[in-house]
């Protein structure tokens, strides 16, 4: 392969000269009348060029070796800004800012400018960026499959409190780190009807519409791999009706191509009405049958048997929204390449892996037999076909099924025709064994495997935290970047009274940038000395954001009853979207609002305590929060949370934890050691148990001392004098319909909290706290994860020989 582009070999001059032209052969602008736009369009062109080469020499190897190549499918890939990380990834970050501070501009600025890509919602999707990321750093060929979103989920602001939601415009700019493929555009039909035909099954759709291919390059780090992110876009397979437009039916004449754009305008739409759902179904075949055209596109310009497929493609189902799948790439074998179906069913099942994240009954979707089988009605013919091959071939004790209470059963479906099932965490596996598919594990009890996540530490620290980042290579040396398990080297140094004082002053660097920007966005003075305090995800009951606020409520009333005590300070951080149709968790999130503003001006509290929620949390407001945080809030209900990814970021980052034994924060706590976690609540048996209660959450609330102040307090209006009976209906929850045992767990994390203060204000304790934690976090590099899938799922090796 050629040699890969570094920093030592793009010199400043050469990167001033392409900025430069791309300025005014790519912009048509002079350098004397550009804008900050201009130049950043520049830069990233001029990024994009030094990207392109490995990302062509990477395809030829690929191509010239006739590699095994993986294909990762997912309706989510949270990429965040591309510009930063490319310099960062090709080694070129100083170079950028002493080109661009050559032409009087501020690199760090250009960078904000990028808009940050709404191509998913929370830690599904930005997992896939990670993993995109960390499989070309390990040499890795790939391609990740996903849609070109227009608007993606939708951009969050507060209005009175409550979330509103309107469109993203990340594409409202030219995307410059996007190449069309016009030539690999693919016919996607939905609906018709199936006719027997010579004995063999014809689909004859009535709708159709066109997949249009967008390649975006995905480098890894120095530059040595690059592998391919495609994104579909959806247009419309009928011309422009001229006719139509010409009578003066305006709309009429654009319907087809509005009908097909809807497909890829919006990432989850609400599912709430027939249509949603329909859309959505709709949307996951888009997906799925494109990348499987594609894919076997592909195959067959080198190769002509069929059946070799699993040699050469591997396919990744990232949870159930692809899991269509398995009766597409059946469909495809059999009804347009002529196998038969059991040749097709074994071939699909060779490739297809499927990786589940959710351990949440209503996330794995079902759908309606009526909506499946009318918008795709050859696929139920096909689901079936395969639930009733399942039951002969390995006659299941009781009917497990795929199509059960007139369900299409989109986990099952997975599952059945994947030839590995993994969790992302080693209790989330264990969960998955026992509680998710226990019928069909013991069917298949080889199938189901662990690999637990990972993030990358080049965006994750190398990126995002500079501060650190430079303390960590001054102190064991370069190479930590591409083997994290190499942090291990800093744990001496976590007995130096002046390392910890370096490790202490990098935190607080990041602390001062991130008050500063709170005072900016948010209008709130916060003091950097204060701790810091983060939960950031998305809003969910299982999540519970709102035993965070309900105990930032009782230690409110704690400063209120006895001002003149001595409080550590505090801020709490809350982000994160609540899904359109989520009213319980829109109602937290009204709470968390009121609650902020209450206690944010009451002057007898002042910098003691502080609230903050800044509106549309995304990749770019993590990378400033996540270096700042001196504590990572992951407290989910235990059994229900996969694993996690931000609680990584958050460790290595250097925030101790204050956690529940759920998802991977059993495996933080397993590496970093108990005494720098901070542990409560229930177990998953406990609270398993606890349920069986129906009186629970009453018992447990009338046993707290200060429970019953906070929720009275709410349901009084403390927080809503404009409408006191706001938080009834949240109140009563709490009461009486406590399913995540918000209640039950109060009291141990109030305690928790306690000593969270207590480890705090002690210092030295603190900050080798927070160093063991950088220290013993390289289990976590999503490298590792990525080199567990190629060895125990996808049979591959790296073309870097690594």
């Amino acid at each position: 392969m050629e040699a890969a582009l570094t920093q030592a070999t793009i010199t400043p001059t050469q990167l001033k000269a392409d900025v430069l032209r791309h300025l005014t052969f790519t912009l048509g602008k002079d350098a004397a009348n550009a804008s900050p736009y201009d130049w950043r369009m520049a830069l990233s062109f001029a990024v994009r060029d030094r990207i392109v080469e490995p990302w062509f020499a990477s395809t030829r190897q690929t191509w010239a070796q006739d590699r095994k190549r993986v294909h990762y499918l997912s309706m989510e890939f949270l990429i965040g800004r591309i510009l930063e990380d490319a310099t960062v990834n090709l080694g070129l970050r100083e170079v950028a800012e002493e080109v661009m501070a050559g032409f009087g501009q501020d690199f760090h600025g250009l960078v904000e400018g990028e808009p940050d890509a709404a191509l998913g919602n929370g830690g599904l999707g930005r997992l896939a960026a990670c993993f995109m990321e960390s499989m070309a750093t390990v040499g890795c060929p790939a391609y990740g499959y996903g849609i070109r979103y227009e608007h993606g989920l939708f951009k969050q602001s507060f209005q009175g409190g409550q979330q509103a939601e309107m469109p993203e415009d990340w594409l409202s700019m030219t995307n410059p780190w996007e190449f069309a493929r016009p030539e690999s555009a693919y016919v996607i039909p939905f609906k018709g009807e199936v006719k027997t035909e010579a004995g063999r099954e014809v689909w004859l759709p009535s709708e159709t519409v066109l997949a249009s291919a967008y390649d975006t390059p995905v480098i890894g780090w120095q530059g040595k791999w690059a592998n391919t992110l495609r994104l579909w876009a959806a247009k419309s397979t009928q011309q422009f009706d001229l006719e139509r437009f010409n009578r003066g039916d305006y709309a009429a004449a654009a319907e087809p191509e509005a009908l097909a754009r809807t497909l890829s305008r919006v990432l989850y739409p609400d599912d709430t009405t027939y249509q949603g759902k329909e859309l959505r179904l709709k949307q996951e075949f888009f997906l799925t049958s494109a990348a499987l055209q594609d894919i076997l596109r592909r195959f067959k310009t080198v190769h002509s048997n069929l059946l070799d497929l699993p040699k050469y493609v591997a396919i990744q189902m990232n949870d159930t929204h692809p899991a269509i799948a398995g009766p597409e790439l059946i469909r495809l074998l059999s009804d347009e390449n002529g196998l038969s179906f059991q040749d097709a069913l074994e071939t699909a099942r060779g490739c297809l892996g499927y990786t589940n994240h959710t351990l949440l009954p209503e996330a794995l979707e079902r759908w309606a037999t009526f909506t499946f089988g009318t918008t795709l009605p050859r696929h139920m013919q096909i689901v079936e076909r395969i639930d009733s091959w399942h039951r002969s071939a390995y006659h299941p004790p009781h009917y497990i099924g795929i199509v059960k209470h007139h369900e299409v059963r989109m986990g099952e479906l997975a599952f059945v025709m994947a030839h590995k099932v993994n969790g992302v965490s080693a209790l989330h596996s264990d969960l998955v064994k026992k509680n998710l598919f226990p019928e069909l594990n013991a069917l298949h009890p080889d199938r189901i495997c662990n690999q637990t996540n990972g993030v990358t530490p080049r965006r994750w620290l190398k990126m995002s935290n500079r501060p650190l980042s430079a303390l960590i290579t001054k102190t064991i040396g370069e190479g930590w970047e591409a083997d994290l398990d190499l942090l291990r080297g800093l744990e001496p140094h976590c007995e130096k009274p002046a390392f910890l004082a370096e490790f202490d002053a990098a935190k607080r660097a990041n602390k001062v940038a991130l008050a500063d920007w709170i005072n900016t966005e948010c209008g709130v003075t916060v003091s950097p000395d204060a701790l810091f305090d983060v939960q950031i995800k998305r809003i969910h009951e299982y999540k519970r954001q709102l035993l965070n606020i309900l105990q930032t409520v009782a230690h409110y009333q704690r400063i209120k009853a006895d001002p003149s005590a001595d409080y550590v300070p505090r801020v709490k951080i809350f982000g994160g979207k609540s899904a359109p149709g989520y009213a319980v968790a829109k109602e937290i999130i009204h709470l968390i609002n009121d609650v902020a503003r209450v206690i944010n001006n009451d002057p007898e509290v002042g910098d003691r305590l502080k609230v903050i929620y800044p509106a549309n949390y995304n990749v770019s407001m993590a990378e400033r929060l996540i270096p700042a945080a001196d504590l990572s809030e992951q407290i989910s209900t235990a059994g229900k949370e996969a694993s996690g990814t931000g609680n990584m970021k958050f460790m290595i980052n250097g925030a101790p934890t204050i956690g529940t034994l759920d998802g991977a924060n059993v495996e933080i706590l397993q590496e970093v050691g108990a005494d720098n976690f901070f542990l409560f609540g229930m177990t998953t048996a406990e609270a398993m148990k606890r349920r069986e209660d129906p009186e629970q959450s009453r018992k447990a609330i009338e046993a707290s001392a200060a429970l019953p102040g906070v929720l009275q307090a709410i349901a009084e209006g403390a927080f809503s004098p404009e409408q006191p009976d706001r938080y009834h209906g949240l109140v009563h929850r709490v009461w009486h319909h406590d399913y995540f045992l918000v209640a039950a767990d109060f009291d141990a994390y109030d305690a928790a909290q306690a000593e969270v203060d207590k480890a705090y204000a002690d210092r030295p304790r603190w900050v080798k706290m927070a160093a063991l934690n950088t220290a013993r976090s390289g289990f976590f590099s999503s490298d590792r994860t990525i080199r567990s899938y190629m060895k125990d799922i996808w049979s591959i090796e790296s073309a870097l020989g690594v």
